[in-house]
């Protein structure tokens, strides 16, 4: 079917009449650094404030709507394309999208970016740092040991690359700062960036 076939249904329903702000917080990193700990922690401390939020996990999507999707360049792409639509649905909703993806390309990323920016949707990009040796120290999957051992090819930090942000709204350097400070820092980051209507502690 081509798309111009297609048209967009609007619903009844504009963002000004919905009870929150939404937007998408996309916390990229190497496999280790930190990503789903600080975000499933971000989820926690907005929804017990008020606002919803969801945690939309890289790994968790590929169990369903990516279940077709392997590790191959072209296969990160399309799964990187599908978390930020539904990322974006998700922030149109007024939901806080929190995203905890490796996303290794710069190309990538920009794009989700872009499709916010085109819906006048926040997109707030959160580098999650931490340096291949701490990753590979904590291998709290043990992912890196199988990648080294030559189990998973294409591996991202290991033989395949990764590409850090050039210009994150937030640079959180987690081999030299504590998880709670990292939380912390992204939940002040969100008070301001996104206005949110209910008061964070």
């Amino acid at each position: 079917m081509s798309r111009r076939n297609i048209v967009w249904q609007h619903g009844e329903v504009s963002r000004e009449q919905r009870p929150s702000r939404g937007g998408t917080v996309w916390f990229t990193g190497l496999s280790g650094s930190g990503k789903s700990t600080i975000a499933a922690a971000v989820e926690q401390a907005l929804v017990t404030a008020g606002q919803p939020a969801y945690l939309l996990d890289g790994d968790n999507v590929r169990h369903g709507l990516n279940t077709d999707l392997g590790f191959s360049s072209e296969d990160r792409t399309e799964n990187v394309r599908r978390l930020a639509h539904v990322a974006q649905l998700l922030a149109d909703a007024g939901v806080v999208a929190l995203v905890p993806a490796i996303s290794p390309y710069r190309a990538g990323r920009q794009w989700a970016r872009d499709i916010h920016a085109a819906a006048d949707l926040p997109f707030i990009e959160v580098f999650v740092d931490a340096a291949l040796e701490t990753c590979m120290d904590r291998d709290v999957k043990g992912l890196y040991a199988k990648a080294l051992a030559g189990e998973i090819p294409q591996f991202t930090g290991v033989s395949d690359p990764y590409e850090p942000p050039e210009n994150p709204e937030l640079h959180i350097r987690t081999d030299s700062e504590t998880p709670e400070a990292s939380v912390e820092k992204v939940i002040s980051f969100l008070i301001s960036s996104l206005r949110l209507k209910t008061p964070l502690p």
